[in-house]
């Protein structure tokens, strides 16, 4: 077994779509290293955001395990997976999720008012990470694109997670925007694992590694 964070070992997924099984997952078998920035690529259907539904606990897989820093997430109760996810994973997406009544501070301090946590300096030093500090009194309506995607990562720090779950954090942004937001991913790696979807070849290999999905396995 590796030593790796995150270590899938026959992982199958499968849809029930009408009176049919859909298998999505055709055994997955992966390994990702603790402080890896890894990048997923592949073809739309290829399986890409059901893998990560399944590394983030929103879904369970059919068939197979998935261990995480050694602990088997796959034989967990449904609030016991609620509870690992807070406390372990932070996710980005492409759409950015920001409340537009709120401030950036307001926003990214949300999911330490969601644990109760109301001594909010982690919510300053994640906006000092992605250097916005000068910016926590604005709301979203008042940021550009990478500024508001950098207030949603930001957001997916505050809790410390172990893994960051970024699908397709580029997307809403141009080429020069997005290159300096997979820089700030690529920065984060001394203190937890990213993970990134992503479609775009380019981006995709300032990581440290690319996994190639297709048809619901692993290219080799």
């Amino acid at each position: 077994m590796s030593n790796g964070l995150i270590h899938a070992s026959g992982l199958k997924k499968s849809y029930k779509i009408g009176p049919n099984d859909v298998e999505v997952l055709h055994g997955i078998d992966m390994d990702i290293e603790n402080g890896e920035f890894v990048s997923i690529m592949g073809q739309s259907g290829s399986g890409k955001t059901t893998l990560m539904n399944l590394i983030g606990m929103l879904d369970r897989p059919t068939e197979g395990s998935i261990l995480i820093d050694g602990d088997d997430i796959t034989t967990i109760s449904r609030k016991e997976m609620v509870d690992y996810r807070r406390r372990t994973v932070g996710f980005v997406f492409q759409q950015f999720h920001l409340i537009p009544s709120l401030t950036a501070y307001e926003n990214v301090a949300l999911p330490l008012v969601f644990a109760g946590d109301r001594g909010h300096s982690a919510a300053l030093d994640a906006l000092e990470r992605v250097e916005l500090s000068h910016r926590l009194d604005h709301k979203p309506s008042e940021l550009s694109g990478g500024e508001q995607q950098r207030v949603a990562i930001a957001r997916a720090l505050v809790m410390s997670p172990k893994i960051l779950l970024a699908d397709e954090p580029t997307g809403a942004l141009d080429k020069g925007t997005g290159e300096r937001i997979i820089s700030l991913l690529n920065s984060l790696k001394d203190d937890m694992t990213v993970v990134m979807i992503t479609h775009n070849h380019d981006l995709a290999r300032m990581s440290d590694r690319i996994i190639n999905l297709q048809d619901g396995k692993i290219k080799e």
